[in-house]
């Protein structure tokens, strides 16, 4: 009777990328790294098979297990956790088969996994197609990688197309250009706010909502204190003080199907009797404080002006 229990904190690293991106190349180098033997079982697995196939006689891990799932349909938490406890893993590689949503492998997720890496690749000479057809796919393997790879990327190749998808997405996200002599260098491509941060107001054009709610959102530190100017849409809510809104925009992050409004906790300078899609100008403290709409603390825009406005032309924000 096997009676080994899991730690309570299960290290998991993520390998994303559509079918011939590298990803079974890394994970078989990594494994054959002596300095990734740290003595823990691990347990890699497969959830799809491409052209390229594991080698376990080559590892240095010495207590590596492949295995493969054998369809969606395995991936349950029940599954997982069996197999963890099947081969006693107390850490995990999952190389994850691009084609299926990264929500669908989170919610498999048995307790006390914990994400420790997340790298995603692509192949160089079909990821700007891929993008185009499969936008949706392209951007759930993005939005939360540590690193993007580019594999088998020409010398002489522009990179700036991928950096736009990639910064399109995210900003924290390294980016590595692998090319086909094993050679590698990372993109130092200068990306600077579309408005400036240091400035006594910090003007937010109407479309550049999408990258300030981003990198507010991505380094809140930056903002606390800076007195912020833009348009946006109302919000209210009943269970508000009357001089309490949400101020923001409609934000697509990669197509239809994502479109979400995106706004802040606003207090206003007095009573407006606002309504719910009413267009405002506001100029703002931003405030890290406790307010109901985040039942905690959270960034908080403290009005210093605010007048009704007319909508702008373009309403939806996106980040193209």
């Amino acid at each position: 009777m096997n009676t080994w229990q899991p730690p309570e904190e299960t290290p998991v690293y993520l390998f994303l990328g559509f079918l011939e991106s590298g990803k079974t190349k890394f994970i078989q180098e990594t494994l054959e790294d002596k300095r990734f033997d740290s003595g823990e079982n691990t347990l890699l697995l497969v959830t799809e098979e491409g052209e390229e196939e594991y080698d376990p006689s080559r590892f240095k891990v010495r207590r590596a297990f492949v295995e493969v799932l054998n369809g969606k349909e395995e991936l349950t938490q029940e599954h997982l956790s069996a197999l963890q406890k099947k081969y006693q893993a107390e850490r995990v590689l999952v190389e994850y088969n691009g084609m299926w949503m990264l929500d669908d492998f989170y919610e498999a997720m048995p307790e006390g996994w914990m994400l420790a890496q997340v790298m995603t690749f692509f192949n160089s000479s079909t990821f700007l197609t891929y993008n185009a057809n499969m936008r949706q796919l392209t951007y759930d393997k993005v939005q939360g990688t540590q690193m993007v790879v580019f594999n088998r990327f020409p010398a002489d190749a522009d990179k700036m197309a991928y950096h736009k998808v990639v910064r399109g997405i995210t900003r924290r996200a390294d980016i590595v250009y692998e090319h086909p002599d094993g050679k590698a260098d990372f993109d130092d491509i200068e990306d600077p706010l579309p408005f400036d941060i240091n400035a006594p107001v910090v003007e937010i054009e109407d479309r550049d909502y999408a990258f300030f709610y981003r990198d507010l959102s991505e380094n809140m530190k930056d903002y606390i204190g800076k007195t912020v100017k833009f348009k946006g849409l109302v919000a209210t809510n009943k269970r508000l003080p009357p001089d309490n809104v949400v101020v923001g925009r409609h934000i697509m992050t990669c197509c239809e199907a994502d479109i979400q409004y995106s706004g802040l906790a606003c207090i206003l300078p007095r009573q407006m009797d606002l309504k719910t899609r009413d267009w405002i100008e506001i100029t703002a403290k931003i405030q890290l404080m406790k307010h109901t709409i985040y039942r905690g603390k959270g960034p908080v825009l403290v009005a210093s002006a605010a007048e009704k406005c007319a909508p702008p032309a373009e309403q939806l924000a996106t980040f193209y």
